[in-house]
């Protein structure tokens, strides 16, 4: 069953008000309100066709990502609430963020989702859209909830700056605010031409990046923008014909393809610490070129995946990756 819309108490006089005819229209009749400028707006995401007929109003953002792309819009007062956080919001959104309902700190069940009384749904990852929970986007979509997902999640082939183009620059449209997209994307751009400056002529380290596991190793592979961010720091990512955004290989994979910086991704409840030490103590790796120099690099998960982190990510990256490079 759908959720109840409830009209505002502020609103009631208003609507006992008598309609009077105006314009063209019959005795009775009120006037249909202007559209808003650049809408209706129709936009197809990861295979889901939607049509806007004024921007959303009562936002639920789920996954870190798809909360400070909202955040670096301006966008605050959309929000109606958010949920699950890899680790810290951006300094520069904490004061935004404050005032912002979390509803869960991971993903919300469907009733407290309805509670909130959401008309969009924003996810980062595939995994905010769950059919089992009967929050998937059709079932979203049957209680009246437009909904929208990372791209990241579907692009078909590999991601890269343009996608993250296409993400500012639709979320922009979808709220009416599309001059922000273009300042936010510009941005973007300009830090990142400004460190391929910085490192023209520098070598490109082999990186192995490593997210987690024990028996297998899970990483990033050719498809995601945490490949894309390992290249335009200046790195070389050997697994990089991995065909997924993230996948598990063989340790016996790491060591064959012996990579001279580790990355180590930073989030959960695993420490960095602990990672490092993971694979500074298997002696199966001991020859590897990183553990053998003790070569590691940190980036936030947050930072590696598909919002306004990418930039400040390739800037981070490129200074583990080069050390003394301006």
């Amino acid at each position: 069953m759908p959720p109840i819309r409830r009209v505002p108490l502020a609103l009631i006089p208003l609507l006992l008000l008598p309609l009077t005819g105006c314009g063209t229209g019959g005795e009775g009749e009120a006037e249909a309100a202007p559209a808003a400028d650049g809408f209706p707006y129709t936009v197809t995401n990861c295979g889901t066709k939607t049509t806007f007929d004024a921007p959303p109003k009562r936002a639920v953002t789920m996954n870190q990502h798809a909360t400070e792309i909202m955040l670096a819009l301006g966008l605050q007062d959309r929000l109606a609430g958010t949920a699950y956080l890899d680790d810290s919001i951006l300094p520069e959104y904490r004061s935004a963020y404050a005032k912002t309902k979390v509803l869960a700190k991971e993903y919300p069940s469907k009733e407290v989702l309805l509670g909130a009384n959401p008309d969009f749904v924003y996810g980062g990852y595939s995994s905010a859209f769950d059919k089992a929970k009967g929050e998937d986007r059709a079932g979203l979509q049957k209680d009246g909830i437009n909904t929208r997902l990372n791209i990241e999640n579907c692009t078909k082939g590999k991601v890269g700056i343009d996608q993250l183009a296409t993400e500012i620059t639709q979320v922009a449209r979808v709220f009416g605010v599309p001059e922000r997209g273009e300042k936010l994307i510009a941005e973007e751009r300009q830090k990142i031409t400004t460190v391929e400056a910085e490192l023209k002529g520098s070598a490109h380290p082999s990186v192995f990046v490593y997210d987690s596991g024990d028996s297998s190793a899970f990483t990033a592979g050719g498809k995601g923008i945490g490949n894309e961010i390992v290249r335009l720091a200046g790195g070389r990512n050997v697994f990089a014909d991995l065909d997924a955004t993230f996948g598990d290989v063989s340790w016996e994979q790491v060591i064959k393809r012996k990579p001279e910086v580790v990355v180590i991704y930073d989030y959960g409840g695993t420490t960095v610490a602990a990672k490092k030490k993971r694979l500074l103590n298997d002696p199966a790796l001991a020859d590897v070129p990183a553990i053998k120099n003790v070569k590691f690099a940190v980036l936030p998960l947050s930072s590696a995946v598909l919002g306004v982190r990418v930039a400040d990510a390739v800037q981070d990256l490129a200074g583990q990756l080069h050390p003394g490079t301006p």
